[in-house]
């Protein structure tokens, strides 16, 4: 109970800060993307690296130290800003970077994993190839009502269950990553954080699930038939070797303990629709992770194997990876003057039109290492930022920019904050998980051809 006190108090402590400082920086300067060369960007493929080289290289340095390692990175950012930037200019691009962004979003992680880690679901599931496919089939849809985050803390845990007899199941984690985390999330403005913003901006609530249901399906069809494939034939080995006997497997009445939480968790999906109150949104999450803490049994969250590391490691490395983003945000969003400019000038063909295919794979492969949620709005308003004509005119180039920033944060454990949660918790179950690369190498494999087909199709 310690540690929850102290991560209750921290919480606590980021929401007065951000009480303080909120209200100036609206109005704070920030730093002009179109000065800002391309060294500046340094910092931030510096972090990329460790967490991709390090746990490679050293897997114990990095093991007791990446949360010094990323602090060392931001750093290595913010102070050159202090140095080159009037005091103003540095405290605003940090400040907002930090308290606006860092702090809503870690609040919001944090109060879904901590009450999604008090649901415990009892099953007797075994982990069979239709079984696991239809939990992933069932997360993505979850996934629009709770978000990603939400629906992939929720369903980790019974898969991870399910599947506990089974010799070969790195893969299964793999796609729930996939599909759970990320693409299932594609239809609501719950669904994940770009969504939220463009809903903010005048896309109404169900134009993503009218215009993005089919690309949904079709995404899902190909990747459930290629995860069959694959789980299939090692399920037949495993049987035929011997290493997994289902019908060995304890049968358990379903269940659900931690009830209570299910209340909470529709307490947060309520406390999101509430745009323009920021403060009240916040101290919401804070107060329901609260009580999940105090009201939730202890063996529901033992029966899970709940641990504070999934998140600590989320919060300490996307602290770093914030501080280091702020420039290069900048820079993006500087457009046609900023040092991306060669990367922005894709968008638009020699007559000014707009190049949905560019759309969707440039917004998709930024939104891969940096945040989705600003990556969308620098796209969304390079294609006029006008919600009425992008909805109408322009809907192909909306399809494109919300598949991208959405689907394509599967392609790295960064991409979106619930790849990284679920890969440490399945890790602290034993399961062996590919590195930074390796997983690259599954995502690169199989979603780029899925991403080719379905451009194919609808761009």
């Amino acid at each position: 109970m310690h540690g929850e006190t102290k991560t209750m108090h921290a919480l606590k402590t980021l929401l007065a800060t951000a009480a303080v400082l909120l209200p100036s920086l609206a109005s704070a300067a920030s730093l002009n993307g179109a000065e800002l060369a391309i060294t500046w960007a340094i910092p931030f493929a510096g972090i990329l690296l460790s967490i991709a080289l390090v746990p490679l290289i050293a897997p114990n340095l990095w093991h007791h130290h990446y949360g010094k390692i990323a602090v060392a990175w931001g750093l290595s950012c913010v102070i050159p800003i202090f140095m080159a930037f009037p005091t103003e200019v540095a405290v605003g691009s940090v400040a907002h970077a930090m308290i606006g962004d860092y702090v809503p979003f870690i609040l919001f992680v944090g109060a879904l994993f901590i009450v999604a880690g008090g649901i415990h679901i009892r099953s007797s599931f075994v982990g069979r190839p239709i079984v696991n496919a239809g939990i992933l089939f069932v997360g993505a849809f979850v996934a629009n009502l709770m978000g990603t985050t939400g629906a992939a803390m929720l369903l980790i845990r019974p898969l991870l269950a399910a599947n506990e007899g089974r010799r070969y199941k790195m893969h299964t984690f793999v796609f729930f990553i996939f599909i759970v985390a990320n693409i299932g999330g594609c239809l609501t403005p719950l669904g994940d954080p770009p969504l939220f913003l463009g809903f903010l901006r005048g896309v109404t609530f169900f134009w993503t699930a009218q215009h993005l249901i089919l690309p949904l399906l079709v995404t899902l069809a190909i990747l459930l038939t290629i995860y069959l494939a694959i789980d299939t034939y090692l399920f037949k080995k495993e049987v035929a070797e011997g290493s997994f006997n289902p019908n060995a497997v304890e049968q358990k009445p379903f269940g659900i303990d931690g009830g209570i939480n299910l209340l909470y968790l529709a307490i947060i999906i309520g406390a999101v629709h509430l745009t323009g109150q920021g403060l009240l949104r916040d101290a919401i999450f804070i107060v329901v992770a609260i009580l999940s803490v105090l009201t939730t049994s202890k063996s529901a969250r033992e029966a899970n194997q709940f641990s504070w590391e999934p998140i600590k490691e989320v919060a300490k490395l996307f602290f770093g990876i914030f501080l280091c983003i702020v420039p290069v945000l900048e820079m993006l969003r500087a457009g046609h003057e900023g040092a991306f400019a060669p990367l922005v000038s894709l968008v638009t063909d020699e007559n000014g039109e707009f190049n949905n295919v560019m759309f969707f794979w440039l917004t998709g492969s930024l939104s891969a290492f940096l945040d989705n949620a600003p990556t969308y709005l620098a796209f969304f308003n390079l294609a006029g930022g006008d919600p009425i004509e992008m909805m109408t005119t322009h809907s192909h180039t909306l399809m494109a920019v919300s598949m991208g920033a959405v689907f394509m944060g599967a392609v790295t454990y960064i991409g979106n904050a619930p790849n990284l949660m679920s890969v440490s918790i399945v890790r602290e179950r034993g399961v062996k998980m590919p590195s930074f690369f390796g997983y690259m190498l599954w995502s690169v494999g199989i979603l780029f051809p899925t991403f080719f087909i379905v451009d194919i199709i609808f761009l």
